[in-house]
């Protein structure tokens, strides 16, 4: 589609949209001495047809309905006293009109409460006294009434009166005084006391592993919040179709007076096979064959078997899982491959292992360590710093690495974010031993912004900037794959991958000791779920620990989204503004989620 098609489309639909509102008529016209804000709502309360009557019998008929809506609305904003009239005008086009006059608005008393046996104990009483919040002289709505009542109601759910219950209330209307008067009554119910959790569906999970996740003791008072925590730990391990959790019935009580919480379980298919397909002219093709087992130990794991074939990162390889491993919210990953990597950089064989623990904080947030271990042969096109000439390495290397990060996320959607931030940051002490032996400590971090221009998050600034700074080794004895790069389209796009940074004469990427990154991106919606995207990206490699502003590369270029609802498909294409000889033109990148 061109850009004048594009055009031309979202012109015929706001057209489409200015003619629909033209032949949208009000139901009735509103006439009478009221404020703007309360005439408002008798406009949208008597509501638009899309004709005009066709005679006054018609006419007469809207008006009527018209002032039936209207008075349920004047009542339901406290005004009880209104004076309505229907009428019509004109006899070839008569129009429908309601006459209004609001009246004087009536205002509330002060509330009363009372309980049926049993009553709250005093603490929980005044909490739930506290949450009616319906002030006296306070406009009278029928809605600020209903609504002070559920929050009683929730006050006491939310101190272990799982139970409470509103019965009818009482709303008496002075008519003399102009004053409404409501009086609650309210059910607390018992105090309910928690026991165990009774797992109801049958699959292979285990019951008594579902009972560990319960953040709650037996006997413990309910709370609502607590059986909430529960299911959002059997959601994320992401091994389900569908969790329920919820407190058993009242008659479900056992026979020390506490009540179990209930648990259903709807898994996901066993096995799973899946095939995929990549490609970027940066990094090329590749294709990928991953067959996920859910659920083989009875305990929300996940094994992935992985094989996959492409031009840069080539492996067979499985991983495994175990989610609340020790503790809620701890997640035990597992991982061997033996990998063959082919970069322009480097070409590297490779057996390797890690075991990593994660455990989240809040609900998106995490810390995460561990180890990894790196056994392989190296082939290398490097530079000598001393000699200023390229050297080739071929050499058998073992890398022990520790491994630390964290990950702080204050943003509103994990692949579509509006509002907020997110910081990540990353430490990898690593000793390397074999045909070389050096030790050195590889810290990275980056943190990404958004910040919505309009109502409704129609146009957003999205910001990202990164930093990298390896210390304690040397340039040339650091293992080609723990330097680091830039280029691509995760990093610096319109640069091919590891294509930011020096070259040697035979157009090997320089890696580096440090690194700098640099994102700005403003992303508006155009038209359904389309969305345009401009942006600039910059980047540099560093050769000594600190990073280098000096020889920044940028990079630029425009992109669209196709917003799904799991997330938006994202395609962009790319122009380095500095181009040198051995770039290209331009990049082309597809894949699912935002840039960042």
């Amino acid at each position: 589609m061109t850009p004048r098609h594009a055009l031309f489309l979202v012109s015929t639909a706001g057209l489409a949209l200015l003619a629909s509102a033209a032949h949208a008529d009000p139901r009735a016209q509103i006439r009478g001495e009221m404020d703007a804000e309360l005439r408002a709502q008798l406009v949208r309360a008597v509501g638009e047809v899309d004709d005009p009557p066709s005679n006054r019998f018609e006419a007469r008929r809207r008006a009527r309905g018209a002032m039936e809506a209207a008075e349920a609305l004047l009542r339901s904003e406290g005004y009880y006293q209104p004076v309505l009239e229907d009428a019509v005008e004109g006899e070839e086009n008569p129009v429908a009109i309601v006459n209004v006059t609001p009246g004087r608005r009536f205002v509330l008393t002060d509330p009363r409460v009372q309980w049926t046996a049993p009553a709250p104990d005093a603490e929980s009483e005044t909490a739930a006294l506290h949450e009616v919040a319906v002030k006296a002289a306070q406009a009278g709505r029928a809605g600020d009434v209903i609504a002070a009542e559920g929050r009683v109601v929730a006050a006491l759910t939310r101190r272990g009166y799982a139970d409470a219950a509103a019965e009818p209330r009482r709303v008496v209307v002075d008519h003399a005084a102009f004053t409404v008067q409501p009086s609650y009554r309210i059910s607390s119910g018992a105090l309910v006391r928690l026991d165990g959790v009774r797992l109801e569906t049958r699959g292979p999970t285990n019951p008594a592993w579902v009972t560990s996740l319960a953040p709650w003791s037996e006997g413990e008072v309910y709370d609502p919040e607590d059986v909430a925590e529960l299911e959002r730990r059997l959601l994320e391990t992401g091994v389900y179709d569908g969790v329920g959790v919820a407190l058993a019935p009242r008659e479900q009580n056992l026979s020390n007076g506490n009540r179990p919480i209930v648990v259903t379980l709807t898994d996901r298919p066993r096995r799973i096979l899946e095939a995929g397909a990549t490609f970027s002219t940066a990094e090329g093709s590749g294709l990928d064959l991953i067959w996920t087992w859910h659920n083989h130990f009875g305990r929300a794991d996940t094994i992935v078997w992985q094989a996959r074939a492409a031009d840069v990162d080539s492996r067979l390889g499985v991983s495994l899982g175990l989610p609340h491993w020790r503790r809620p919210g701890e997640t035990l990953r597992l991982s061997a491959a033996v990998l063959n990597e082919d970069t322009d950089a480097y070409r590297r064989t490779a057996l390797s292992l890690a075991a990593d623990l994660q455990q989240r904080l809040g609900k998106t947030s995490y810390i995460s360590y561990g180890v990894g271990f790196d056994a392989g042969k190296y082939d290398e096109n490097r530079f000598d710093p001393v000699t200023r000439l390229p050297i080739n390495f071929d050499r058998d290397l073992i890398i022990l690495t520790g491994r630390a990060s964290a990950f702080l996320d204050r943003s509103n959607d994990p692949l579509d974010p509006t509002t907020g931030w997110r910081l990540s940051a990353w430490a990898q002490p690593t000793a390397v031993s074999g045909e070389d032996t050096t030790i050195f400590l590889r810290t990275e971090a980056q943190v990404t912004a958004y910040l919505p221009l309009q109502d409704g998050a129609k146009t957003v600034l999205a910001g990202r900037a990164r930093l990298g700074s390896i210390v304690g080794g040397a340039e040339l004895t650091i293992p080609s794959d723990r330097l680091f790069y830039s280029g691509g389209g995760g990093s610096v796009r319109g640069f091919e991958y590891q294509g930011v940074g020096p070259r040697l004469p035979d157009n090997t990427p320089r890696g580096g000791l440090s690194l700098i990154e640099a994102s700005v991106e403003i992303r508006r919606d155009v038209w359904r779920n389309f969305q345009a995207v401009a942006f600039v990206d910059a980047g540099a490699i560093g050769f000594q620990e600190t990073p280098d502003f000096g020889n920044l590369r940028y990079g630029a270029g425009f992109g669209v989204r196709y917003k799904l609802p799991f997330g938006p498909i994202r395609a962009d294409i790319a122009f380095p503004l500095d181009r040198r000889e051995g770039d290209a033109d331009f990049q082309v990148y597809v894949s699912i989620g935002q840039a960042f």
